[in-house]
């Protein structure tokens, strides 16, 4: 039976002091992007700072570079690759430096989610966090070129796929086959699971969630988490939760028809007020 999350638990496992210097809370690098979806890997880097991450970058490909930098002065933007191109200096030492690193978000073509995967994968990267269409080329890839320490954040859809068939009656039992079979912590709609075995539910959130960019702002937040130094079970239970309580928050206040960059301020604010 998985654990309950609440917030009595996390209170118990705390966050990071978010006190020193931007360098001290964690850098974030997000890659993803597309013609059609430039903006979903700004509202993951978004996110990532948002719950306390001090610093964030953004791999994007070329054609769409130049717009981000005015969309996110935060940020720092690098150009992906093309095709089977290496990384530039820049960019590979943006993802070995940083502390977790987001691919998927904003991706539309598979090709070119693979030649990404690829590309970052070839770099010295300490901890990757799968999201959306990354999940996709997942069931095809060689695991073994990915990092040990890795999260993916599936939706039930996403989940299905990796499982290679519906998800059951026992949604921990089904997530935790996914996490063995990836060697990897993976979140779901509320249950994250180890591969180990151990595994913890939180409520997913009311309805108002189900927006466009939702799940981009979630898996920044659990990126964001990840670059905090937690374990990779409690930054996606943390990340998880976040997401679930700034929606209820929003619900609560406005109703349904939130966007999923309203979710930004409410996320600062579940975080301080856990």
């Amino acid at each position: 039976m998985p654990e309950p999350v609440t917030l009595q638990l996390l209170r118990e496992w705390g966050v990071p002091d978010a006190d020193g210097s931007k360098k001290s809370r964690g850098q974030v690098v997000v890659v993803g992007g597309s013609r059609r979806s430039p903006g979903a890997p700004l509202l993951s880097a978004e996110a990532a700072m948002r719950v306390g991450a001090g610093r964030v970058g953004i791999a994007v490909p070329s054609a769409i570079a130049p717009q981000l930098g005015p969309a996110m002065p935060e940020a720092g933007i690098y150009e992906l690759p093309v095709g089977s191109d290496p990384v530039d200096d820049a960019l590979r030492s943006g993802l070995e430096s940083a502390d977790a690193v987001l691919l998927g978000p904003g991706f539309d073509d598979p090709d070119a989610t693979r030649a990404a995967l690829h590309s970052v994968s070839d770099a010295e990267v300490g901890r990757l966090v799968l999201d959306a269409f990354a999940l996709g080329i997942l069931p095809s890839f060689d695991r073994d070129l990915l990092p040990d320490d890795l999260l993916i954040n599936a939706n039930e859809e996403e989940a299905e796929l990796l499982l290679g068939h519906d998800l059951g009656d026992d949604r921990a039992a089904d997530i935790v086959e996914i996490a063995r079979h990836y060697r990897a912590v993976v979140h779901c709609f509320g249950t994250v699971a180890t591969p180990d075995g151990r595994c913890w539910q939180a409520e997913p959130g009311g309805s108002g969630l189900g927006t466009a960019g939702s799940g981009d702002v979630l898996s920044g937040a659990i990126t964001g988490f990840a670059a905090l130094g937690m374990d990779a079970e409690r930054a996606a239970v943390w990340g998880g939760w976040t997401h679930a309580r700034a929606g209820d928050r929003l619900q609560e206040r406005v109703g349904i028809g939130f966007l999923a960059r309203d979710l930004m301020p409410e996320l600062t604010a579940v975080v301080h007020e856990s």
